[in-house]
């Protein structure tokens, strides 16, 4: 038996790795079943390329196995192994890692490292961040002695011969009395299905009682046969490792309720990358059914490095619009840190996350134009990603324009170019600019709507809380378009044409009514403005500044809040007087107060109605008023 101490550069690496190296205790796991997968997968690759003579690959697998009485995690490989020089170097000096050596040794035709991440490194070490002793028990596919290393936290370690006959590697974990959940077998299951799910080699986890098919002569009431067998965790082959053309759309529902077991709704379409050049990469994402709630959707990509689970926050690689779909991501060429949590920025990531981004644009063009009918069903389940894209990313907005809608009120769906070639000649105001109208609320706004259809104009339902910032966006990449709501002015001023409606009331009638409406009216919420517009027309329209109420929209949703220096927008109505009206007309001529001001407030309170303004303790005066004057 010999003994050392490891080779660092301070006096005891263990605590920092314990405390700052690794900030999830959980992922030891992680680590070292990542250790024990790259052991296997380089003797795959030595039998491969006959490096490793007389030695059988077989059906290597790796075990997990856990002892509770003796507080002892073992993890067993069938792997690589090491000799007692290769643990010298791989385990004792702490600051390399056998795995740069090993790829330049063996990489393949290409100059590519064959899909082979490190063994042994500080990935090793995160056991002493749930363990006060590891034990190394490794035999080398070469023919030399088993080996017996043992350390205790500290840098001293122990390194003897072993008895083992088999080749791999079994790591034994003495776990401490800080970390005694890892001696649970419900929480060492959860890491192995949370990290292991997708490793490429079988991982057991003690045993399963597996039903058998009743024997023909078996009576109805015998119990049928069981037997036990090897409980394997994970699943080696998932479906984004398989080419596109292997799977059918049965294969990716199911590989979808693979990962998402609780979910019950079937994703609308789903998107396979596969690309091996500039940079490999390979995953499945999904379309879900979207609620209009962006933060409830987030985290929900799962990315891998070879099979490898490393963290479902995907910001930075998937492009922010996209973190709201389904699915994973699995690419070596993600940089990541020590403890492969992290990911650093740099020109591979940007590359993947544009590649991620034209793959999204070029599958709903695809389906746009093979299945118009069956996209517009779909178009309010995933409009929110659509339009977030068209917002946040310029290459997206402009690949968008062949596939985006724009739905009406009465459910008809246009691309923006058709969107102005139907309204140009009904919606171009005098200046020459075509006007887009929009409603954000169907009963809401729903007078407001019909008023804007009985002129025979288009109006759009758009929706999404993001609506307003991308209407800003529109309109400063678009000449000569605007976007109004239909509830930000009447009718008549919502295109202004050269024709102009003229006021039954003179001048003199007008300054009496707007002197006297402003005394009866709050003017610290209405600012009364006389318009002559047709007599059918309401009497009373409350509209809302359409810059003001977007501004307000835009802070609601991140944007815009700062302006003015304002902490918030204040509530700002115009209340529009119809001068053509006969209840403005009877208004000016009644001389009783009470009869008067009765009229005014009932006008008032009818247009606040329809504009959803009237609530509480006034829609209860409001009511108990309508039915005096019915009596």
């Amino acid at each position: 038996m010999s003994k050392g101490t490891i080779n660092v550069s301070v006096d005891n690496i263990f605590p920092l790795i314990k405390k700052f190296l690794y900030s999830d205790h959980e992922i030891f796991l992680r680590e070292l079943i990542s250790n024990a997968t790259d052991a296997t997968l380089k003797l795959k690759h030595l039998t491969n390329i006959g490096e490793a003579k007389g030695v059988e690959y077989g059906n290597p697998m790796i075990e997990v196995k856990l002892d509770k009485d003796k507080k002892q995690l073992r993890i067993i490989d069938q792997g690589i192994g090491m000799t007692k020089d290769e643990v010298e170097k791989y385990i004792n000096e702490i600051a390399f890692s056998g795995a740069e050596e090993f790829i330049e040794k063996y990489k393949d035709k290409d100059g590519k490292d064959a899909g082979i991440i490190g063994h042994f490194g500080l990935g090793f070490y995160s056991a002493f961040m749930v363990a006060e002793k590891v034990e190394i028990i490794t035999k080398s596919y070469k023919d030399e002695p088993a080996v017996h290393w043992t350390c205790d936290g500290s840098p001293e370690f122990t390194l003897e011969s072993a008895d083992k006959k088999e080749r791999g590697t079994e790591i034994i974990l003495h776990i401490a009395e800080d970390s005694t959940e890892f001696l649970e077998e419900s929480r060492i299951s959860e890491l192995l299905v949370k990290y292991n799910k997708f490793m490429p080699i079988p991982i057991k986890f003690g045993t399963r009682t597996e039903t058998l098919p009743k024997p023909e002569d078996a009576k109805e009431d015998d119990p049928a046969p069981t037997k036990e067998v090897d409980n394997i965790i994970n699943n080696p082959n998932p479906a984004w490792t398989k080419q596109p053309t292997e799977l059918e759309d049965k294969d990716y529902k199911a590989f979808y309720r693979e990962m998402y077991p609780m979910q019950f709704e079937e994703p609308l379409f789903h998107i396979h990358l596969n690309v091996d050049y500039p940079f490999n990469l390979t995953g499945i994402l999904y379309f879900p059914k979207m609620t209009n709630d962006m933060s409830i959707q987030k985290d929900k990509i799962q990315l891998y490095q070879n099979q490898v689970f490393v963290t479902d926050n995907v910001e930075g690689i998937v492009p922010e619009f996209l973190t709201m779909l389904r699915g994973v991501i699995d690419s070596p060429d993600i940089p990541l840190n020590v403890s492969r949590s992290y990911l650093q920025a740099d020109g591979a990531v940007k590359k993947i996350s544009s590649y991620i981004t034209r793959k999204v644009a070029d599958k709903l063009k695809s389906l746009f134009n093979n299945d118009r009918e069956g996209f517009e069903k779909k178009w309010n389940d995933i409009k929110i990603v659509i339009e977030y894209g068209m917002l946040t990313e310029d290459k997206f907005f402009e690949k968008s324009k062949d596939f985006a809608l724009y739905p009406t009120v009465d459910d008809v769906y246009y691309t923006f170019s058709e969107l102005k070639e139907k309204i140009k000649d009904a919606q171009t105001d005098k200046d020459g600019n075509v006007v887009i109208l929009y409603a954000s609320n169907k009963e809401e706004q729903h007078s407001y709507i019909e008023a804007a259809k009985e002129k025979g104009y288009e109006v759009l339902l758009l929706d999404s809380p993001i609506v307003p910032h991308l209407l800003q966006k529109m309109e400063g990449s678009e000449e000569k378009i605007s976007f109004v709501r239909v509830d930000s002015d009447h009718v008549e001023n919502l295109i202004k044409k050269d024709d102009e409606q003229i006021s039954k009331l003179s001048d003199e009638e007008k300054e009496e009514l707007k002197t006297y409406l402003d005394e009866v009216i709050s003017k610290e919420k209405f600012t009364v403005q006389l318009e002559a517009m047709d007599s059918s027309a309401n009497p009373f329209i409350i509209t809302e500044p359409e810059f003001m109420r977007r501004m307000k929209d835009m802070q609601k949703t991140g944007g815009g809040g700062g302006m003015f220096g304002m902490g918030g927008f204040p509530e700002m109505y115009n209340l529009i007087v119809n001068t053509n009206h006969s209840l403005v007309s009877e208004i000016l001529s009644t001389k009783t107060k009470k009869k008067k001001e009765r009229l005014v407030n009932q006008a008032l309170d009818l247009a606040r109605l329809s504009k959803n303004l009237l609530k509480g303790e006034e829609l209860t005066a409001f009511i108990k008023r309508s039915y005096e004057m019915i009596k």
